[in-house]
């Protein structure tokens, strides 16, 4: 038996994103093959909407703890990265894990250098959002520290063939692709529909490309659309898409199938650096066709479908951040005449809409088909512990959100004048 420790600066009750969802499943693999797990995440505040997804979600949480049980893995949802920190260094402390799996949802890369000052010689790096990362032309904060740590790391873990020579281009060394089992056993239900559905785009908001969305929904008001908030979309954005007529706001729900359910099209107009495409994926099980941006791996997600349309990816980011803590992306003009002469090339066209449909769910289901839930769990045995004698330099264990966001302007600032 493995004792495996788990540490991402993200909800984990409820989960909020693909990346969280993801690493909940190899969890949840792991521990259902013996393994003991725990995760160390951060909390979202209290408020009504936390709790109104955790009850869509069917989750039972005592709120008046931060310890939670989520099937046979222990979360420790911590308030403060302070707080954090210290909770994760007691963990290992007393855990004693075999493997301390930092995920890269970690701005600031501290949880990273705790876990290795901790842990030497038993990180596990999960790679999943280049924004992240503490290296490559993506990166928010580029971070040479950083950047050594996950070359020290007893494995590095892409869940794309795109992302793993992305991290072996800027880093040196070779990433493990271990795409996550995200989307279950099936069967996976046909939801094409070139008659009825909605037009419909997940997590909208600025780097995921909602301008295109909202100028695609103005182009084409015969159709209706729908959208799906989720960890980006801000106040503004949904102020956005309510004003539209027809533009449906979708509830969050357990399971993407229900929203696929309502779906004849998936728009994914993303403009950064996208590490796969979870929902593209998805949306193709099901039969729904998708016309997606060509921003990083989503044209491996795509998988040789159709309806791949080029765009002015984001290249630089203000030092100013949103509500959801999030740098502001400087966003080129992008021409929407190419998307709305997708969505009517697919919804003009019965013969192009089923025949797209067609492959686009053989393509995923083969895809899907050859995945292992228990790759991770084979990929961790295989491991041995790597010596790791260099101790980090700095820790900004203890800052303020508004002190951290300040040393991430700063970092970004020195980083501008270094390239």
């Amino acid at each position: 038996m493995m004792r495996i420790l788990l540490t991402a600066n993200a909800s984990y009750v409820p989960p909020r994103g693909g990346a969280t969802r993801s690493n909940l499943l190899w969890l949840h693999h792991l521990a259902a093959s013996g393994h003991e797990c725990r995760i160390v995440a951060a909390a979202l505040a209290d408020t009504a909407e936390k709790r109104e997804q955790a009850r869509q979600e069917q989750m039972d949480v005592d709120w008046s703890s931060d310890v939670s049980r989520r099937g046979n893995i222990t979360i420790y949802s911590v308030v403060g990265r302070g707080r954090q920190l210290a909770v994760l260094r007691e963990q290992i402390r007393d855990f004693q894990p075999d493997w301390v799996l930092v995920s890269s949802e970690d701005l600031g890369h501290v949880l990273l250098r705790t876990a290795s000052q901790q842990a030497p010689g038993r990180i596990v790096y999960l790679a999943h959002t280049p924004q992240f990362f503490p290296f490559g032309p993506a990166s928010w904060n580029p971070d040479d520290e950083g950047q050594e740590l996950v070359r020290r790391a007893a494995a590095v873990v892409a869940i794309g063939r795109h992302m793993a020579e992305y991290i072996e281009r800027h880093t040196g060394r070779p990433a493990a692709v271990v795409h996550p089992p995200i989307y279950g056993s099936g069967p996976f239900p046909d939801f094409s529909s070139f008659d009825h559905g909605l037009i419909t785009m997940i997590n909208p908001c600025a780097v995921k490309g909602i301008s295109i969305f909202l100028a695609v929904a103005d182009s084409l008001p015969q159709y209706e659309f729908g959208a799906l908030p989720g960890w980006g979309t801000t106040s503004a954005d949904r102020k956005e898409l309510e004003s539209r007529a027809n533009i449906t706001l979708l509830p969050n729900c357990k399971h993407i199938a229900e929203v696929m359910e309502r779906t004849r099209l998936l728009l994914m107009p993303s403009l950064w650096y996208e590490g796969f495409g979870l929902s593209v994926m998805e949306a193709m099980l099901h039969g729904i066709p998708v016309i997606a941006s060509d921003a990083g791996g989503l044209v491996e997600a795509k998988c040789g479908t159709g309806f791949v349309v080029p765009v002015r990816a984001i290249q630089r980011y203000r030092p100013e951040f949103d509500e959801r803590a999030m740098p502001l992306p400087e966003i080129e003009p992008t021409g929407v005449e190419p998307w709305v002469e997708a969505v009517r090339t697919l919804l003009g066209d019965r013969a192009v809409y089923e025949a797209e449909s067609a492959r686009s769910r053989s393509a995923a289901l083969e895809f899907v088909g050859k995945l292992d839930a228990g790759k991770l769990e084979e990929l961790l045995r295989s491991l041995a512990p790597r010596p790791d004698k260099a101790e980090p330099r700095v820790s900004l264990e203890g800052l303020s959100p508004e002190k951290r966001a300040l040393v991430l302007q700063r970092l970004r600032q020195r980083a501008a004048l270094k390239s």
